[in-house]
């Protein structure tokens, strides 16, 4: 069996903090989602660890202190936090990246395909993204398939940092339409230092179809563009709820990847996030 490394595990605590996005989606809505749901819906099916990755909490401080005494309980597996952040503003940053050194935070991520495109182009937001680098911490980025050109500039303007691009720059897979997706990709890719996030995009296609074969053109050409050794696993829990489930998801992603070799899916599936995130198994 795949030992995976979870780098996008979601957790929702609804009676201690609020999510705005989450409100129109019944599926999530007024819900908790915590370690224990994940654990049952995991078990035997190769998980090895996680890393928590925020959730666009309204308060998301609160979030990231609260998982962090998550993570502090071996027995919930969490061997790291991606906190949300504010690069766009000088307004206590820098307070908030010493606070996170003191814990368990390895990387940071600002939710941008939901906010003007204007705000990753200042240069308040690289200067700051560029002091997440200058930590040895990684940069998670959020961008649509549409906003792909301005994740290539985000990209060559923080070049000496590792940069994650998370949702496979979230491809409108109900579409069918994927080439301008695979050309964005292609150009985003060639930055080295870029990383690619496999997480379960069965979010994005249409009702009834998220399947392996809507997704593997798709992860084909993730692997075509980032190579093996450019991608990571996750599983974007509960999030992939929307269209799927995770087990579903845990199934389908060894069915994707089947085609390489063993090394090529062992880096996919957790040894890329290790040396990435600076985590362990």
């Amino acid at each position: 069996m795949m030992e995976l490394l979870d780098t996008h595990q979601h957790l929702l605590y609804g009676d201690r903090l609020s999510y705005a996005w989450a409100d129109d989606l019944p599926a999530l809505a007024k819900r908790d989602f915590g370690v224990a749901d994940y654990q049952y819906l995991t078990e035997d099916r190769g998980v090895a660890g996680t890393n928590f990755m925020e959730v666009d909490a309204d308060d998301y401080q609160t979030e990231t202190r609260y998982v962090s005494e998550l993570a502090g309980d071996p027995a919930n597996n969490i061997l790291g936090l991606v906190s949300s952040c504010r690069p766009e503003t000088d307004d206590d940053f820098n307070a908030w990246l010493e606070e996170c050194a003191e814990l368990p935070v390895v990387g940071y991520r600002r939710i941008l395909h939901e906010v003007p495109n204007d705000t990753s182009q200042t240069e308040t937001f690289r200067r700051n993204v560029r002091k997440i680098g200058a930590q040895g911490k990684v940069s998670d980025m959020v961008f649509r398939a549409d906003q792909l050109d301005i994740t290539h500039d985000l990209a060559a303007s923080c070049n000496d940092m590792v940069l994650v691009l998370d949702q496979w720059g979230v491809p409108n897979v109900a579409s069918g339409k994927i080439e301008d997706w695979k050309t964005a990709i292609n150009r985003v890719a060639n930055h080295s230092h870029v990383i690619g996030k496999l997480p379960g995009v069965l979010a994005y296609c249409t009702e009834g179809s998220a399947n392996l074969e809507a997704v593997k053109p798709y992860i084909d050409h993730m692997i075509s563009s980032f190579t093996p050794s450019r991608l990571i696993w996750g599983s974007d829990w509960p999030v992939v709820n929307l269209k799927s489930t995770l087990p579903d998801w845990i199934d389908i992603f060894p069915q994707s990847v089947g085609c390489l070799s063993i090394d090529e899916q062992t880096a996919i599936s957790n040894g890329n996030a290790q040396r990435i995130y600076g985590v362990t198994l």
